[in-house]
Protein backbone atom coordinates (compact mmCIF):
# COMPACT_ATOMS: atom_id res chain seq x y z
CA UNK A 1 0.00 0.00 0.00
CA UNK A 2 1.35 3.08 -1.03
CA UNK A 3 1.41 6.49 1.22
CA UNK A 4 -0.34 8.70 1.72
CA UNK A 5 -3.91 8.42 0.41
CA UNK A 6 -5.73 11.26 -0.68
CA UNK A 7 -9.75 10.53 -1.39
CA UNK A 8 -10.90 13.02 -2.34
CA UNK A 9 -12.32 16.94 -1.26
CA UNK A 10 -13.47 16.71 2.39
CA UNK A 11 -14.96 20.05 2.52
CA UNK A 12 -14.37 23.66 1.62
CA UNK A 13 -14.61 26.16 4.52
CA UNK A 14 -16.92 29.02 4.26
CA UNK A 15 -16.15 31.83 6.84
CA UNK A 16 -20.21 33.66 7.71
CA UNK A 17 -21.35 36.27 10.19
CA UNK A 18 -23.78 33.83 11.32
CA UNK A 19 -23.48 29.94 10.57
CA UNK A 20 -27.04 28.66 11.83
CA UNK A 21 -28.14 31.15 9.13
CA UNK A 22 -26.27 30.10 6.47
CA UNK A 23 -26.49 26.82 6.92
CA UNK A 24 -30.43 26.90 6.40
CA UNK A 25 -29.93 28.64 3.32
CA UNK A 26 -27.26 25.66 2.23
CA UNK A 27 -29.68 23.41 3.21
CA UNK A 28 -32.89 24.67 1.26
CA UNK A 29 -30.86 25.47 -2.02
CA UNK A 30 -27.99 22.69 -2.02
CA UNK A 31 -29.38 20.39 0.15
CA UNK A 32 -26.45 20.20 2.65
CA UNK A 33 -28.81 18.56 5.09
CA UNK A 34 -26.69 16.07 7.17
CA UNK A 35 -24.77 17.65 9.63
CA UNK A 36 -21.42 15.61 10.97
CA UNK A 37 -20.85 17.78 13.52
CA UNK A 38 -21.38 21.02 15.41
CA UNK A 39 -18.68 22.58 17.43
CA UNK A 40 -17.60 25.75 19.41
CA UNK A 41 -13.82 25.95 20.35
CA UNK A 42 -10.44 28.21 19.98
CA UNK A 43 -8.53 28.07 17.07
CA UNK A 44 -5.61 27.93 19.04
CA UNK A 45 -3.62 26.15 16.61
CA UNK A 46 -4.31 28.68 13.89
CA UNK A 47 -2.74 32.03 15.41
CA UNK A 48 -0.27 31.97 12.38
CA UNK A 49 -3.52 32.96 10.38
CA UNK A 50 -5.31 35.14 12.91
CA UNK A 51 -2.70 37.49 13.62
CA UNK A 52 -1.30 35.35 16.48
CA UNK A 53 -4.60 35.86 18.37
CA UNK A 54 -6.25 32.80 19.65
CA UNK A 55 -9.69 33.19 18.10
CA UNK A 56 -12.73 31.53 19.21
CA UNK A 57 -15.17 30.14 16.79
CA UNK A 58 -18.26 28.41 15.99
CA UNK A 59 -18.50 25.28 13.23
CA UNK A 60 -20.97 23.44 11.39
CA UNK A 61 -19.95 20.80 8.95
CA UNK A 62 -22.47 19.31 6.40
CA UNK A 63 -22.72 17.07 3.81
CA UNK A 64 -25.56 16.03 1.21
CA UNK A 65 -27.07 12.85 0.91
CA UNK A 66 -26.56 11.95 -2.60
CA UNK A 67 -22.36 12.35 -1.96
CA UNK A 68 -19.71 15.19 -3.00
CA UNK A 69 -17.96 17.65 -0.23
CA UNK A 70 -19.23 19.07 2.73
CA UNK A 71 -19.43 23.04 3.58
CA UNK A 72 -17.13 23.10 7.06
CA UNK A 73 -19.17 26.53 8.06
CA UNK A 74 -17.15 28.93 10.24
CA UNK A 75 -18.14 31.56 12.46
CA UNK A 76 -15.64 33.60 14.78
CA UNK A 77 -17.63 33.53 18.79
CA UNK A 78 -14.88 36.49 19.73
CA UNK A 79 -14.56 38.99 16.62
CA UNK A 80 -16.60 40.40 13.83
CA UNK A 81 -15.14 38.72 10.68
CA UNK A 82 -14.56 41.19 7.65
CA UNK A 83 -15.19 41.05 4.16
CA UNK A 84 -13.10 41.15 1.39
CA UNK A 85 -12.11 45.09 0.48
CA UNK A 86 -13.20 44.72 -2.94
CA UNK A 87 -16.00 42.31 -4.62
CA UNK A 88 -13.66 39.11 -5.99
CA UNK A 89 -13.16 39.05 -9.99
CA UNK A 90 -11.86 36.25 -11.70
CA UNK A 91 -8.53 35.42 -11.88
CA UNK A 92 -8.07 37.31 -7.91
CA UNK A 93 -6.14 34.54 -6.08
CA UNK A 94 -8.00 31.94 -4.26
CA UNK A 95 -10.82 30.00 -3.99
CA UNK A 96 -13.05 31.87 -6.00
CA UNK A 97 -15.95 29.97 -6.67
CA UNK A 98 -17.10 25.95 -5.17
CA UNK A 99 -18.40 23.97 -7.81
CA UNK A 100 -21.75 22.07 -7.14
CA UNK A 101 -22.36 18.83 -8.91
CA UNK A 102 -25.97 18.44 -10.32
CA UNK A 103 -27.43 15.28 -11.94
CA UNK A 104 -30.30 17.82 -13.72
CA UNK A 105 -28.57 20.92 -14.32
CA UNK A 106 -32.33 22.59 -15.85
CA UNK A 107 -33.66 21.50 -12.91
CA UNK A 108 -30.63 22.82 -10.92
CA UNK A 109 -31.19 25.92 -12.74
CA UNK A 110 -35.00 25.93 -12.38
CA UNK A 111 -34.74 25.75 -8.94
CA UNK A 112 -32.80 28.70 -8.48
CA UNK A 113 -34.93 31.07 -10.81
CA UNK A 114 -38.06 29.75 -9.24
CA UNK A 115 -36.71 31.03 -5.69
CA UNK A 116 -36.08 34.55 -7.56
CA UNK A 117 -32.37 33.98 -7.37
CA UNK A 118 -30.44 35.03 -10.14
CA UNK A 119 -27.82 33.52 -11.86
CA UNK A 120 -24.96 34.60 -13.17
CA UNK A 121 -25.31 34.95 -16.60
CA UNK A 122 -27.36 31.91 -17.33
CA UNK A 123 -26.88 28.84 -18.37
CA UNK A 124 -23.78 28.19 -20.27
CA UNK A 125 -21.52 25.27 -21.94
CA UNK A 126 -17.92 24.94 -20.85
CA UNK A 127 -15.25 24.10 -22.92
CA UNK A 128 -15.62 20.73 -22.29
CA UNK A 129 -19.22 20.16 -23.51
CA UNK A 130 -20.86 20.44 -19.72
CA UNK A 131 -23.66 23.04 -18.85
CA UNK A 132 -23.32 24.59 -16.07
CA UNK A 133 -23.99 28.36 -14.11
CA UNK A 134 -22.78 30.29 -11.63
CA UNK A 135 -25.40 31.71 -8.43
CA UNK A 136 -24.08 33.75 -5.54
CA UNK A 137 -25.45 32.97 -1.60
CA UNK A 138 -26.83 35.56 -0.11
CA UNK A 139 -23.36 36.36 1.47
CA UNK A 140 -21.71 37.12 -2.20
CA UNK A 141 -20.04 33.88 -2.60
CA UNK A 142 -19.79 32.60 -5.96
CA UNK A 143 -21.35 28.70 -6.71
CA UNK A 144 -20.49 26.83 -9.82
CA UNK A 145 -23.23 24.36 -10.10
CA UNK A 146 -22.14 21.78 -13.22
CA UNK A 147 -23.06 18.25 -14.91
CA UNK A 148 -21.57 15.35 -12.48
CA UNK A 149 -21.59 11.95 -12.61
CA UNK A 150 -19.99 10.71 -9.65
CA UNK A 151 -23.09 9.50 -7.05
CA UNK A 152 -23.12 8.01 -3.68
CA UNK A 153 -27.21 7.81 -4.47
CA UNK A 154 -29.67 9.17 -5.82
CA UNK A 155 -32.26 11.05 -4.44
CA UNK A 156 -34.78 13.49 -5.51
CA UNK A 157 -32.13 16.60 -4.83
CA UNK A 158 -31.34 18.60 -8.26
CA UNK A 159 -27.94 18.95 -6.31
CA UNK A 160 -24.99 16.73 -4.91
CA UNK A 161 -22.21 17.89 -2.89
CA UNK A 162 -19.06 20.20 -3.54
CA UNK A 163 -17.41 18.86 -6.85
CA UNK A 164 -14.54 21.07 -7.06
CA UNK A 165 -13.02 24.34 -6.49
CA UNK A 166 -12.18 27.42 -9.19
CA UNK A 167 -9.33 29.12 -7.92
CA UNK A 168 -7.19 31.91 -8.55
CA UNK A 169 -3.65 31.86 -9.66
CA UNK A 170 -1.21 34.29 -10.59
CA UNK A 171 0.88 31.35 -12.39
CA UNK A 172 -0.62 28.06 -13.49
CA UNK A 173 2.65 26.70 -14.03
CA UNK A 174 4.05 27.52 -10.52
CA UNK A 175 0.90 26.38 -9.27
CA UNK A 176 1.01 22.44 -10.85
CA UNK A 177 2.93 21.20 -8.99
CA UNK A 178 0.93 21.48 -6.07
CA UNK A 179 -2.11 20.25 -7.74
CA UNK A 180 -0.93 17.75 -9.99
CA UNK A 181 2.17 16.01 -8.04
CA UNK A 182 0.93 16.23 -3.91
CA UNK A 183 -2.66 16.06 -5.02
CA UNK A 184 -2.74 14.28 -7.61
CA UNK A 185 -4.95 16.22 -10.40
CA UNK A 186 -2.89 14.68 -13.23
CA UNK A 187 -6.01 14.33 -15.88
CA UNK A 188 -6.09 17.73 -17.85
CA UNK A 189 -9.36 17.85 -19.06
CA UNK A 190 -7.87 21.24 -21.02
CA UNK A 191 -5.70 23.78 -20.92
CA UNK A 192 -7.07 27.35 -22.66
CA UNK A 193 -6.10 31.19 -23.05
CA UNK A 194 -8.93 33.08 -24.63
CA UNK A 195 -11.92 35.89 -23.29
CA UNK A 196 -14.17 32.70 -22.40
CA UNK A 197 -17.88 33.12 -23.43
CA UNK A 198 -18.72 30.81 -20.43
CA UNK A 199 -17.77 33.48 -18.45
CA UNK A 200 -20.66 35.89 -18.89
CA UNK A 201 -22.50 37.58 -15.85
CA UNK A 202 -19.11 36.75 -14.06
CA UNK A 203 -16.88 39.66 -12.75
CA UNK A 204 -13.92 40.39 -15.25
CA UNK A 205 -15.97 38.38 -18.05
CA UNK A 206 -14.58 40.03 -20.84
CA UNK A 207 -10.80 39.84 -19.82
CA UNK A 208 -8.56 37.14 -21.10
CA UNK A 209 -7.53 34.10 -19.07
CA UNK A 210 -5.58 30.97 -19.24
CA UNK A 211 -7.65 28.00 -18.13
CA UNK A 212 -6.63 24.93 -16.92
CA UNK A 213 -9.44 21.80 -15.72
CA UNK A 214 -7.67 19.10 -13.89
CA UNK A 215 -9.39 16.23 -12.63
CA UNK A 216 -8.65 13.41 -9.89
CA UNK A 217 -7.89 9.60 -10.79
CA UNK A 218 -10.99 8.10 -10.76
CA UNK A 219 -9.62 4.96 -9.23
CA UNK A 220 -8.84 6.83 -6.14
CA UNK A 221 -9.48 4.61 -2.73
CA UNK A 222 -9.84 5.69 0.77
CA UNK A 223 -12.73 5.34 3.40
CA UNK A 224 -14.68 8.29 2.26
CA UNK A 225 -13.62 8.42 -1.32
CA UNK A 226 -17.80 6.72 -2.52
CA UNK A 227 -19.11 9.19 -0.33
CA UNK A 228 -16.75 12.39 -1.92
CA UNK A 229 -16.36 10.68 -5.41
CA UNK A 230 -14.75 12.33 -8.43
CA UNK A 231 -13.45 15.95 -8.17
CA UNK A 232 -11.77 18.83 -10.17
CA UNK A 233 -10.09 21.59 -9.61
CA UNK A 234 -9.90 24.63 -12.42
CA UNK A 235 -7.54 27.53 -12.08
CA UNK A 236 -7.83 30.82 -14.00
CA UNK A 237 -4.91 32.71 -14.17
CA UNK A 238 -5.43 36.35 -15.98
CA UNK A 239 -3.23 37.74 -18.46
CA UNK A 240 -1.34 40.72 -18.62
CA UNK A 241 -2.94 42.26 -15.35
CA UNK A 242 -1.71 41.56 -11.58
CA UNK A 243 -4.33 40.08 -10.07
CA UNK A 244 -5.75 40.85 -6.20
CA UNK A 245 -5.40 38.78 -3.27
CA UNK A 246 -9.00 37.47 -2.28
CA UNK A 247 -8.21 37.13 1.20
CA UNK A 248 -5.45 39.53 1.09
CA UNK A 249 -5.32 41.86 4.65
CA UNK A 250 -7.71 39.59 6.00
CA UNK A 251 -7.56 36.11 7.84
CA UNK A 252 -8.21 32.71 8.20
CA UNK A 253 -11.80 32.51 9.29
CA UNK A 254 -13.11 35.75 7.96
CA UNK A 255 -15.46 35.88 5.15
CA UNK A 256 -15.94 33.81 1.84
CA UNK A 257 -13.74 30.48 1.28
CA UNK A 258 -11.07 30.21 3.83
CA UNK A 259 -9.73 26.82 2.73
CA UNK A 260 -9.92 23.82 0.33
CA UNK A 261 -9.77 20.51 2.78
CA UNK A 262 -8.74 16.93 1.54
CA UNK A 263 -9.41 13.72 3.21
CA UNK A 264 -6.30 11.84 3.95
CA UNK A 265 -4.47 8.38 5.10
CA UNK A 266 -0.86 8.68 5.89
CA UNK A 267 -0.07 12.29 7.40
CA UNK A 268 3.30 11.46 7.89
CA UNK A 269 4.03 10.82 4.49
CA UNK A 270 2.26 13.41 2.57
CA UNK A 271 4.38 15.31 4.93
CA UNK A 272 7.21 14.47 3.21
CA UNK A 273 6.11 15.04 -0.29
CA UNK A 274 4.77 18.69 0.56
CA UNK A 275 8.53 19.46 1.60
CA UNK A 276 9.71 17.51 -1.27
CA UNK A 277 8.01 19.78 -3.50
CA UNK A 278 8.17 23.10 -1.28
CA UNK A 279 4.80 23.41 -0.11
CA UNK A 280 5.90 22.56 3.54
CA UNK A 281 2.94 22.24 6.20
CA UNK A 282 2.36 25.46 8.23
CA UNK A 283 0.17 24.07 10.69
CA UNK A 284 0.31 20.93 11.92
CA UNK A 285 -2.06 19.51 14.93
CA UNK A 286 0.75 16.46 15.54
CA UNK A 287 -1.28 13.90 16.69
CA UNK A 288 -5.16 14.44 17.15
CA UNK A 289 -7.82 17.00 17.21
CA UNK A 290 -10.96 16.93 18.78
CA UNK A 291 -14.22 18.63 16.52
CA UNK A 292 -17.07 18.02 18.59
CA UNK A 293 -17.91 14.12 18.83
CA UNK A 294 -15.10 13.84 15.36
CA UNK A 295 -11.02 13.49 15.66
CA UNK A 296 -8.60 13.50 13.86
CA UNK A 297 -5.16 14.95 12.37
CA UNK A 298 -5.25 17.99 10.37
CA UNK A 299 -2.20 20.04 8.89
CA UNK A 300 -2.38 22.99 6.11
CA UNK A 301 -0.18 23.94 3.66
CA UNK A 302 -0.24 27.09 1.19
CA UNK A 303 -0.15 27.08 -2.43
CA UNK A 304 2.68 29.80 -3.96
CA UNK A 305 -0.40 32.51 -3.65
CA UNK A 306 -1.01 31.63 -0.20
CA UNK A 307 -4.09 29.79 -0.64
CA UNK A 308 -4.96 27.74 2.28
CA UNK A 309 -4.92 23.54 1.67
CA UNK A 310 -5.99 21.56 3.73
CA UNK A 311 -5.80 17.91 4.88
CA UNK A 312 -7.17 15.61 7.64
CA UNK A 313 -6.68 12.54 8.76
CA UNK A 314 -10.01 10.98 10.28
CA UNK A 315 -9.78 8.98 13.24
CA UNK A 316 -12.95 8.87 14.39
CA UNK A 317 -16.67 10.19 13.45
CA UNK A 318 -19.98 9.44 14.60
CA UNK A 319 -22.64 7.11 13.26
CA UNK A 320 -25.48 7.54 15.34
CA UNK A 321 -24.36 10.09 18.63
CA UNK A 322 -27.28 9.78 20.45
CA UNK A 323 -26.42 6.00 20.87
CA UNK A 324 -22.98 6.75 21.61
CA UNK A 325 -22.09 4.87 18.11
CA UNK A 326 -18.82 6.05 16.41
CA UNK A 327 -16.25 4.85 13.90
CA UNK A 328 -13.22 4.66 14.65
CA UNK A 329 -11.54 5.08 11.10
CA UNK A 330 -7.91 4.07 12.51
CA UNK A 331 -8.63 0.21 12.56
CA UNK A 332 -9.92 0.02 9.23
CA UNK A 333 -8.27 -0.85 6.20
CA UNK A 334 -7.29 2.40 4.70
CA UNK A 335 -7.62 1.57 1.33
CA UNK A 336 -11.06 -0.04 1.34
CA UNK A 337 -14.24 2.35 0.84
CA UNK A 338 -16.49 2.28 3.84
CA UNK A 339 -20.07 0.81 3.15
CA UNK A 340 -23.00 3.06 1.60
CA UNK A 341 -24.82 1.54 4.63
CA UNK A 342 -23.36 3.63 6.96
CA UNK A 343 -24.01 6.58 5.29
CA UNK A 344 -27.31 6.13 4.94
CA UNK A 345 -27.72 5.79 8.56
CA UNK A 346 -25.57 9.50 9.26
CA UNK A 347 -28.49 10.21 6.69
CA UNK A 348 -31.13 9.72 9.59
CA UNK A 349 -29.56 13.15 11.03
CA UNK A 350 -31.01 14.98 7.89
CA UNK A 351 -32.33 18.18 8.77
CA UNK A 352 -35.06 19.72 7.04
CA UNK A 353 -34.31 22.73 5.15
Amino acid sequence: MKLPIIAGIQQVGIGVTNAEEAWAWYRKHFDMNIPIFKDEATASLMTRYTNDIAEDRFAILAINGQGGGGFEIWQYTSKTPQPPKVQPSLGDTGIYAIKMKSRNIEKSFSHFESNGISTLGGLQTGPDGRKHFFVNDPYNNTFQVIEGNSWLKKNDSHSGGVFGCVIGVSDIEKALPLYQSVLGYNEVTYDHTEVFNDFSGLPGESKKYRRALLKSNPKRCGAFSRLLGDTELELVEIIDEQPNKIFGNRYWGDLGFIHVCFDVHGMKQLGATCANHNFPFTVDSSNSFDMGKAAGHFTYCEDPDGTLIEFVETHKIPIMEKWGWFLNVKKRNPTKPLPDWLFTLLGLAKVKA
